[in-house]
């Protein structure tokens, strides 16, 4: 049944109690964002995330009383402010909400254009609001008895598209009804992910009076602990880079992996972004862009860790041109890139 309508189930009794089925749902999912800057929706957001034992997976004994005590009663603060020079005032809202709201009202369109009232698209974040469970429990109500759950993470990591999956499946679990459904799997390597990245590369470029010397291709690093014990992430990051670079044609020295926005006292994923791009200054590359291939929208590990912490560093240690590539956002050729996956993803359901 396409329309999603109230219907009786086929074979029903005469009084069964009339439910909505035959949609399909497209979930799409983001890391989250606090409701504002100031400091208690900045906390609750915060001991949301970082209670995650997925994030951080010391031990709660040792961890929580640290968290709740500590931790929380700064950090509000100092990522309050980080939050409030990068925040959408006009509505009110973070970059990564306004930006995952344009992403999905153009792959909603998309969608739409093809295959009508069958699908619902909508998007959730796993930390803050709209929560998974809420996204999950509107679905259902909507007809949806089978969900797509995207995680617009382009790589894996335990950290990012496993907690993703957790939280989606969290919410399955209150269900009566469960609806069918599948998970995406990373497109890191995706032939139309890597041309919108390449693409987005050559558009900066051509923008530029000078070529930058190199350019730096900064992933969110993860504890190095986590490579070791299975976690994929590093090795897909690094092949992405490998594509990008042999996708613009190249040679090794054009492009340098780096790993950002260390937390802790645990040795991370190397070289650090931060003291790499000080180190490139300091041996005479004085023009460099930077790009952030792991991030689907623009967030504060771009807008304001990046374009701000980042670029001073390289400044500070002598460099003189600082180019930051935006993420692909809602460029139509990222739209084009998730869309297709998604599309491969929907087989045998309505593709």
């Amino acid at each position: 049944m396409k329309d999603g309508a109230f219907s009786e189930l086929p074979h029903a009794q005469a009084d069964h109690p009339k439910v909505r089925f035959g949609k399909v749902g497209i979930l799409i999912a983001n890391l989250g964002t606090p409701d504002d800057y100031t400091y208690w929706p900045m906390r609750r957001y915060l001991s949301e995330f970082l209670s995650d034992k997925r994030v951080v997976d010391y031990s709660a004994w040792l961890w929580q009383p640290l968290l709740q005590g500590i931790i929380l009663s700064k950090r509000p603060f100092a990522s309050g402010a980080a939050y409030k020079s990068i925040w959408n005032h006009d509505k009110g809202e973070s970059p990564l909400l306004t930006i995952t709201k344009d992403q999905t009202a153009a792959i909603k369109e998309k969608m739409h254009k093809q295959f009508g009232d069958q699908v619902v698209v909508d998007f959730c974040m796993r930390y803050g609001n709209p929560s998974t469970k809420s996204k999950v429990q509107e679905m259902i109500e909507l007809g949806c008895d089978r969900i797509l759950f995207f995680p617009l993470y382009p790589h894996y990591a335990g950290a990012t598209w496993a907690t993703a999956n957790d939280q989606f499946f969290r919410a399955l679990m209150e269900e009566k009804w469960q609806p069918t459904v599948r998970t995406v799997q990373p497109y890191y390597e995706h032939p139309t992910y890597i041309d919108a990245l390449a693409r987005s590369v050559e558009e900066a470029y051509g923008e530029l009076d000078e070529r930058p010397d190199i350019l730096v291709a900064s992933y969110h690093g993860v504890p190095k602990r986590y490579l070791m014990e299975g976690d994929p992430y590093h090795c897909q990051c690094q092949k992405t880079s490998r594509l990008l670079k042999e996708r613009l044609g190249w040679d090794d020295g054009d492009i340098r992996t780096t790993f950002q926005s260390k937390f802790g006292p645990e040795e991370w994923l190397q070289p650090y972004t931060v003291e790499e791009v000080a180190r490139l200054a300091e041996a005479g590359r004085k023009r460099i862009a930077v790009i952030a291939p792991a991030f689907s929208a623009d967030c504060i590990e771009t807008l304001e860790e990046i374009n701000e912490e980042i670029k001073e560093s390289f400044e500070e240690a002598g460099g003189e041109e600082f180019t930051y590539i935006p993420c692909l956002n809602d460029q139509p050729a990222h739209i084009n890139a998730l869309s297709q996956v998604i599309l491969e993803n929907l087989k045998g359901w309505i593709v």
